[in-house]
């Protein structure tokens, strides 16, 4: 009797499970997620992830693609959706890709993203260097020649970025086309020789972003200084861009805010899901954190789905909110 009993609820347990598990609005469908080969944007990537799961859905491992190919991607309906869309850093390859129109991005998940151009703080201070432009000078401009062609070689970024068409474009016009080369290339490559050139003593110069672990081994104020430039010069859609800022400083790049960009169709068909995004907020000094533990060699699979799990489990009450809300809005 007290097996039959036993039996008797683990069935009905079982079959509550599965009742619930049948009314969550994501049950039945699976989702692609996109990011770029950055290893660092896997940990916000991974969170949107943990979040539709909640919500039933079956989602994938995040492919690796270029930006613009993520883009078209989403529009197409081929993925899903990428927690890493820049603003406006990405507002070309954002339109070319079919804009509001085929994408829908509400709210913002991250804010606060800076970036621009670096040199160690020994060289700024004993060359008083401040600004990119003093780079025209072939005498300073020599101080971070890597290769003997008495250019500075400029560690830049990975083409497809979106940042590399900046840089490219603001050397032209801060008039530095014949003192300065831009190297570009494999990033995380490029900067571990930067990182060993400086741990050498010599004059370094680079670009880099945040969040990311760059800043957290060479730490801006300590170890580099940033660099302003001339004045505010953008290409493409961000070509009236002010970037000064309210204190006068200009660094040549405005402020960035991260968003989750979904094809617009599918939003509209997962409202729980489009509730999800619209409301998810992620700190940047979190993602900074996360990507020192993977530079520091906690880079894993596994590691990094720790890391997300724990990030899950220090802000629960918040993360309980974001699956209600996107539950109540499946619902509405």
């Amino acid at each position: 009797m007290r097996k039959l009993f036993t039996t008797a609820t683990t069935i009905t347990l079982l079959m509550a499970g599965h009742s619930y598990a049948a009314d969550l609005p994501g049950t039945g469908v699976t989702v692609q997620p996109v990011q770029s080969s950055i290893s660092g944007e896997t940990f916000q990537t991974l969170l949107v992830s943990r979040a539709l799961e909640k919500l039933g859905y079956t989602v994938e491992k995040p492919e690796e693609v270029d930006y613009n190919v993520g883009y078209t991607s989403i529009a197409s309906g081929d993925a899903t959706f990428t927690a890493v869309n820049w603003q406006p850093l990405h507002d070309d390859m954002y339109q070319a890709a079919g804009g509001d129109k085929v994408f829908y991005r509400e709210g913002t998940y991250v804010t606060g993203a800076a970036q621009g151009y670096l040199i160690d703080k020994k060289t700024a201070e004993q060359y008083h260097i401040t600004n990119i432009a003093q780079l025209k000078d072939p005498k300073l401009a020599k101080l971070f020649d890597t290769n003997g062609d008495g250019k500075a070689d400029m560690t830049g970024c990975t083409p497809g970025w979106g940042c590399e068409a900046v840089i490219n474009h603001q050397v032209k016009a801060y008039g530095l086309s014949n003192t300065v080369q831009v190297n570009e290339g494999n990033y995380s490559a490029m900067m571990a020789d930067t990182i060993s050139r400086y741990k050498q003593g010599k004059p370094i110069l680079y670009y880099t972003w945040t969040p990311y672990w760059v800043s957290d081994v060479l730490k801006p104020g300590r170890d580099v200084v940033w660099l302003q430039v001339p004045f505010s010069s953008l290409p493409g859609a961000q070509k009236n861009v002010n970037t000064q800022l309210s204190n006068g400083a200009n660094y040549g790049f405005p402020v960035n805010t991260m968003h989750i960009v979904a094809n617009k169709a599918w939003a509209m068909k997962n409202p729980a899901a489009a509730k999800l995004f619209a409301e998810m907020r992620l700190p940047l000094a979190d993602i900074n954190a996360q990507n020192a533990r993977m530079n520091d060699g906690q880079s894993s699979d596994a590691d990094v789905n720790s890391q997300v799990n724990g990030w899950i489990g220090a802000h629960q009450t918040q993360f309980n909110q974001w699956i209600s809300d996107a539950l109540a809005a499946a619902k509405s």
